[in-house]
């Protein structure tokens, strides 16, 4: 089994190495030092060129892989681009490999380090138990959130280099404001994930300022040889402390205080807004919740997807925002 294991594992780090354009056509032996690095360490087994060399040829032969050759570039790459092993279905050998991980993952579930992966674990442990071998049949009874890729995710590793190694980071960036593709050169600070959307979070040095990028944004990203340049007292992780989604405002956090109905009630007490919310006062009918923020349109938003279903106290400010949000689908809807 072991054997059998290793080789799936194998297929999958061959297919990724494959699909990377920014490091195309790998060789035999780029392939084989990626496998070896990944399952045994820098000290570890050796393989040989004929072990991937049968990787390869299993791939044609079980996947239909379209591997091919390049003399040119003396290398290997998919025939076409948009393969990948990862839309194949899951065989027996690659479900045990998973059923196993994820036993392990349940040991260590309530370790501090994986307690922020908690949900993530969860939502595994769900889809393996429930789907089993009848995959096909379970897809008929249960249907799993999936968010749709909207693209930039494939730039993560290349970013995350670029964090550790402490790198400038140079791409072309167009906003959703301008629509214009501009050069970007920042330094990396960290990546946040926001609604199955990744940001990078950097540091402009030019403008003096934490600048917010949505990788689906990003175009061709390089890592430069300039050192990273860091603002002083930095915190990532008290940066979003105070917010709520991707924007970070400098200034104070407010008092706000909501009211809602007795169904939003329920809805805001077992899903809370931010981890300082709290409930003030209830009724029959409706109960009061105050938490402390940076107001964000993020959570101006969230506020508006309600409805008329709750109402915000105070602050003032903030209570005028979202009247006037709702004067405006007013007059929409009035045409």
């Amino acid at each position: 089994m072991p054997h059998i294991k290793n080789a799936l594992i194998r297929y999958r780090i061959i297919d990724r190495m494959l699909r990377n354009k920014y490091k195309p056509y790998p060789s035999k032996q780029k392939l084989r030092e990626a496998c070896e690095d990944e399952l045994f360490g820098s000290n570890g087994s050796n393989i040989c060129d004929s072990t991937i060399e049968k990787d390869m040829f299993a791939m044609k032969m079980e996947h239909d892989a379209p591997i091919k050759y390049s003399k040119k570039f003396g290398g290997y790459y998919y025939e076409d681009p948009d393969f990948s092993i990862n839309d194949i279905p899951l065989s027996e050998d690659e479900l045990s490999s998973i059923r196993f991980a994820v036993n392990t993952l349940q040991q260590f579930r309530e370790v501090p380090f994986f307690q922020q992966f908690g949900n993530a674990i969860d939502k595994i442990v769900d889809r393996v138990a429930i789907g089993g071998d009848q995959e096909t049949e379970i897809n008929r009874y249960v249907q799993f959130e999936s968010a749709v890729s909207i693209g930039g995710n494939e730039f993560l590793p290349l970013i995350l280099e670029a964090i550790r190694g402490k790198k400038k980071l140079f791409f072309t960036y167009a906003s959703f404001i301008k629509g214009v593709e501009k050069p970007r050169k920042v330094s990396p600070l960290f990546l946040k994930e926001y609604r199955n959307r990744w940001y990078l979070i950097s540091f402009d040095t030019n403008k003096n300022d934490i600048i917010t990028y949505a990788l689906d944004r990003i175009q061709d990203p390089m890592i430069t040889e300039d050192e990273a340049s860091y603002p002083e007292d930095f915190n990532p992780e008290a940066y979003f402390q105070d917010t709520i989604g991707i924007t970070s405002y400098k200034g104070k956090a407010e008092k706000i205080r909501i009211k809602a109905n007795k169904i939003a009630a329920k809805y805001i007490a077992s899903q809370p807004f931010h981890s300082s919310q709290k409930i003030i006062s209830e009724d029959k009918e409706h109960s009061v919740f105050e938490l402390i923020i940076l107001i964000s349109e993020e959570f101006i938003r969230t506020i508006l997807s309600y409805g008329g279903e709750i109402e915000i106290l105070e602050p003032a400010k903030l209570r005028e925002t979202i009247a006037d949000r709702v004067q405006q689908m007013s007059v929409i809807y009035k045409k």
